[in-house]
């Protein structure tokens, strides 16, 4: 059995407001992340998860519960903490001042690094991330690719056991996407354990070991992508997309053969169904029978952004039809 690197145990956060009702972001989340593993950490906006992640990388106090980073608690004893963990942050945070050699070291210097042992780091990782020709230029002159290298790159200058990534590939095209996650993986292989915030459902789904989804400061699901998608009440999905949608549409559609659920998702009707083949003449015919026009049809498996969806969506949310 691996061996747990990061581990929360009912951590809790409220927040004061002016009606004198403390407000809950964070409500008790408990969950273990394995040394090794690429561990996704999903939730919409407003859900805690940001929250979360700044407690877990010691920017925020929490209110109670415990965080351990490789068995020590990180509440009790945040800076030797900080000696394990890396961040990347979403914002732009290098010092656009320096360039890119000096906030290497400047990072090193705060960890209490060698200064001998610091430039040779710098050199090793500015050739990995292909920052070597342009070490000498400030930051400020970096694209957001070379930045988002950067970023990384500093974050793991003292070798930290586990590094959070958040939103990592958010604004960069295709090509610098699949850069980063080559050397992320490569960083993995070398046995960093990597904590992934992303809104890309596909990066979780092809790259996690396990994933967490959580919603309105709770845990929603853990566990590796197939065991969230048997969560499903289905295996196939019929989206159907109709120049007329309404609501009661939703009600109408369960009556259909096959057919185990119905939710609208941005004016689309999606069918669950666990049927391998499900019955698309019956399906066609009701909706000729609405008087209404098919616009798109198409059926697809369940995806790890279907299971998000529906772990996270309120039903008058995913019913958001007139």
């Amino acid at each position: 059995m691996a061996e747990v690197i990061l581990r929360t145990e009912n951590l809790k956060k409220a927040y004061a407001t002016k009606s004198g009702k403390p407000h809950e972001a964070v409500k008790g989340i408990t969950m273990d992340v394995k040394k090794g593993e690429i561990f996704g950490f999903l939730g919409p906006n407003g859900a805690g998860k940001s929250t979360t992640i700044n407690m877990l990388t010691t920017q925020l106090i929490s209110t109670s519960g415990d965080i351990y980073i490789d068995g020590e608690s990180l509440v009790d004893n945040p800076a030797k903490a900080r000696q394990k963990i890396g961040v990347v942050a979403q914002h732009n945070n290098l010092d656009r001042g320096l360039t890119a050699r000096e906030n290497l070291i400047y990072h090193a210097m705060y960890f209490g690094i060698d200064k001998d042992v610091a430039n040779k780091r710098a050199d090793d990782l500015l050739e990995k991330f292909g920052l070597t020709d342009r070490q000498h230029d400030y930051v400020k002159t970096y694209s957001g690719g070379m930045a988002q290298r950067l970023k990384i790159a500093r974050a793991i200058m003292h070798e930290p056991e586990i590094i959070f990534l958040d939103e990592p590939t958010t604004g960069l095209d295709p090509a610098y996407r699949e850069i980063l996650w080559n050397q992320m993986l490569e960083l993995n292989k070398e046995g960093t354990t990597i904590f992934l915030t992303t809104h890309y459902m596909e990066e979780p789904e092809q790259l996690c070991d396990r994933v967490a989804i959580v919603d309105k400061g709770e845990m929603q699901a853990i566990g590796t992508v197939d065991e969230l998608k048997a969560m499903m009440p289905t295996n196939n999905i019929v989206y159907l997309r109709l120049k007329d949608m309404k609501e009661a549409y939703t009600e109408q559609a369960k009556e259909l053969p096959g057919i185990d659920d119905v939710t609208i998702q941005d004016g689309v009707l999606q069918l669950y169904t666990s049927e391998k083949h499900p019955d698309l003449n019956a399906i066609l015919n009701w909706v000729n029978e609405l008087g209404t026009t098919l616009e798109d049809i198409r059926l697809s498996q369940v995806s790890l952004n279907d299971v998000f969806i529906y772990l996270t969506e309120d039903k008058k949310e995913m019913k958001g039809a007139e």
